[in-house]
């Protein structure tokens, strides 16, 4: 009689784990199924029985990456002060993007030829746009800022996602300092460009 299949939740989690440690350290270049069910102790017909296939495997890394990053987001908590709260949120945006370059270009960059987010998949990441856009209306609200809130959200996580992405190029300057200057310069040139008349 043949062996059960153990599908469990705890294998989907290791698996998955496994992806996105492995696009971490190997980059998107490096990742196979067959690496990651290796470093996930399983065989490929698993991984493929769990995520469909590795378009399924790479759309539940891309969910993974937007439940870390409104964690993330989440954590930095509200104060009395709306504009220091959605720079702290600007700068925790900055901060995973640091610590997380492949996944967030898996979240931001399209770069598997087989996965294309649709219309169900920006749905499932909502909850960051949300949590952006009600640090903005606060900021609205307190007359800092003027416009249409989600407007504003877009504006400022599309400058965010570009000054991260030319910092993890190497293109924002050499040494910390410089890089947390300029980055500084375009927060403080998009809020007043936001800001009312």
């Amino acid at each position: 009689m043949p062996r059960a299949k153990l599908r469990t939740p705890e294998l989907r989690d290791r698996v998955l784990h496994a992806a996105v440690t492995m696009l971490a350290e190997e980059g998107v270049v490096g990742f196979t199924a067959r690496k990651v069910a290796t470093a996930a102790s399983t065989s490929v017909p698993a991984v493929y029985e769990l995520f469909g296939d590795k378009a399924g495997l790479v759309r539940e890394v891309y969910f993974e990456g937007f439940r870390h990053l409104g964690r993330a987001l989440a954590a930095t908590g509200r104060t009395d002060d709306p504009r220091a709260d959605l720079t702290g949120l600007l700068a925790a945006f900055r901060i995973f993007v640091r610590e997380h370059p492949v996944l967030a270009d898996v979240m931001f960059s399209r770069p598997f030829a087989d996965f294309d987010p649709g219309p169900a998949e920006l749905r499932a990441t909502a909850s960051v746009r949300t949590l952006i856009t009600g640090h903005v209306q606060r900021c609205v609200d307190a007359g800092q800022l003027a416009g249409d809130p989600t407007d504003i959200a877009h504006v400022l996580l599309a400058l965010a996602q570009g000054l991260a992405a030319q910092e993890t190029a190497g293109w924002l300057g050499r040494s910390a300092a410089t890089r947390d200057r300029r980055w500084s310069l375009a927060v403080r040139a998009a809020f007043a460009g936001l800001g009312p008349a």
